[in-house]
């Protein structure tokens, strides 16, 4: 029986090959936009927080369903953000790559296409939109996958998250990423321990930058995580959950959510 990783990957193979059946395998990449780098902004920011956009989940259904991408983003920026993500799934979490698009329009901090790459197709349109890096999920990929998509991405200018839940994903570490994420969340379950990232982190090396996602409802949890290594904390429901996502995130790096 499949679970919902394997439904929304399942989806997303069908969706490419209905594009690349109606527009071509090949993405036409014009914007005059020159990414930056999400892995230096991480680095150099106070809070390393990876800000989210997106409207539902799987697991929690409708969050913030008319939440307006551009006033978001913009108030991440001035809350204190190092950076955006931005979910550009449409089926599971109410998202596009128009998204994508507005939001880049609308801030300078460096974007990252969150959703479920499968193909240099997606890679190709996270440029074309303005995305400054891409999210690779290990457990949707092979080592050599991912290999193969970090060096497309490069090609095109990219950065690449990858993402790990637990350790037995690590055999596709790729050297290559510019950054290394574990996510709290159990994809396949949606179950979410906000601790998690630590234990899976003792198996990264040491030189990774390293983000925590997921689950993180505290400045608290923020601070034992950077204790434990970790440079970037990627938070959307904490925010999205608030009728002021922007205001959310002032409060919570004040301490004060």
């Amino acid at each position: 029986m499949s679970n919902i990783l394997d439904r929304i990957v399942a989806n997303k193979r069908r969706e490419i090959e209905a594009a690349d059946s109606l527009l071509g395998r090949e993405v036409n990449i014009t914007t005059s936009y020159t990414p930056v780098s999400l892995r230096q902004s991480i680095v150099d920011s106070p809070t390393g927080i990876i800000a989210e956009f997106k409207r539902r989940s799987p697991s929690k259904g409708e969050i913030h369903p008319l939440a307006e991408v551009s006033e978001v983003v913009r108030a991440y920026q001035s809350g204190g953000a190092a950076a955006c993500s931005v979910l550009t799934d449409t089926m599971f979490f109410g998202g596009a790559l128009s998204d994508l698009m507005v939001a880049r329009g609308s801030t300078s901090l460096p974007l990252l296409r969150k959703d479920f790459v499968v193909s240099r197709r997606q890679i190709a349109e996270a440029r074309a939109c303005g995305a400054d890096a891409v999210l690779l999920i290990a457990a949707v990929l092979s080592g050599r996958e991912v290999e193969e998509l970090t060096r497309y991405a490069h090609s095109l200018g990219l950065e690449v998250l990858l993402e790990f839940h637990n350790a037995a994903e690590l055999d596709r570490y790729c050297p290559e990423v510019d950054v290394v994420g574990v996510n709290n969340r159990d994809l396949t379950t949606f179950h979410t321990d906000p601790m998690l990232a630590a234990t899976v982190a003792r198996e990264l090396p040491t030189t990774a930058v390293k983000i925590a996602e997921s689950g993180l409802t505290s400045i608290d949890e923020v601070r034992r995580l950077r204790d434990c290594g970790f440079s970037g904390f990627l938070i959307g429901e904490t925010f999205m959950r608030h009728s002021n996502p922007g205001e959310a995130l002032r409060l919570f790096v004040e301490g004060r959510l």
